[in-house]
């Protein structure tokens, strides 16, 4: 399969910039089907991969990861296999969002929940290339007073809320910047209750959560539209999160950019993420 043939050429790559890695720190970084023998690795011989407690569709089906069933999931799955690692090393662990991006030492290699790539995040921890690059939407209901909204000044005066720490929370506060603030919640689920039970107007997530939130977890769920982007911005990347200054990272940007370049994470984001179909921008 390509799979094995690409593998060839980025384990190639990869032993140059263990070498190059090595000189700098002193360690190295596994490569090809070296992984189990290299230092470097919260467990020896093992690729630790963190990721949400719930994990959600359509980035994890049915909240287990081992299946390598959802984006993110499959994604980890392709990265471990492109830095020389079996399926069978691959070991999960969960962690809540903000544990994540805290500063200080990890108990996985990489963490992968959705984590917008951002200056401040980054200067906690470190970041992968881009696995995935997205928006974020507006979700209401059609029982609220957010039903009807059809642009940006429409949700000036509504209460919006999403999950605090995150971009979604970003967007609200830059984008619609409404009258009585962002909302904020520990989890998207907390914030999927409050619009269910009337306590926020609408909420805010990128776009495939909005569409499965949309669709299956609220009764009339409805899609107001995506937030244009910031000016300068070229939308909301998604990336790994490793502990900073972490020996791997520059492995692990290597195994994502190959995944990039050789089609796998479009043939990825295809098949598990092109249900979202799409949702205006609002003006």
């Amino acid at each position: 399969m390509h799979l094995t043939l690409r593998r060839t050429g980025v384990a190639a790559a990869l032993l140059a910039a263990s070498a190059l890695l090595a000189g700098c720190s002193g360690g190295s970084a596994p490569t090809g089907g070296d992984a189990a023998e290299d230092e470097g690795w919260v467990t020896s011989g093992k690729f630790t991969v963190g990721t949400g407690e719930p994990a959600y569709y359509p980035w994890v089906l049915d909240d287990d990861p081992e299946s390598g069933e959802g984006f993110e999931a499959a994604v980890a799955y392709a990265v471990a296999e492109e830095l020389g690692f079996d399926r069978d090393d691959v070991v999960w662990v969960r962690t809540s969002f903000e544990e994540a991006i805290a500063p200080g030492p990890k108990d996985f290699d990489v963490n992968l929940q959705q984590f917008s790539i951002t200056e401040e995040r980054a200067q906690n921890v470190d970041f992968s290339s881009p696995y995935y690059t997205t928006t974020q939407v507006v979700v209401t209901t059609e029982a609220s007073k957010g039903a009807d909204a059809a642009s940006i000044a429409d949700l000036k005066d509504l209460l919006i809320g999403a999950q605090t720490g995150t971009t979604s929370f970003t967007a609200i506060e830059q984008v619609i910047a409404p009258a009585a603030g962002a909302q904020a919640f520990n989890t998207n689920e907390d914030a999927v209750l409050a619009l269910q039970s009337g306590t926020v107007d609408a909420i805010v997530v990128d776009l495939p959560t909005a569409f499965y939130i949309a669709g299956v977890e609220l009764d009339g769920g409805k899609l107001v539209g995506q937030l244009p982007e910031v000016e300068g911005s070229e939308g909301d990347q998604f990336g790994f999160v490793l502990e900073k200054d972490s020996p791997l990272t520059e492995q692990v940007s290597a195994a994502v950019d190959a995944l990039r370049e050789d089609g796998t994470l479009a043939e990825l984001e295809e098949e598990w993420l092109a249900d979202a179909g799409e949702a205006p921008v609002l003006e």
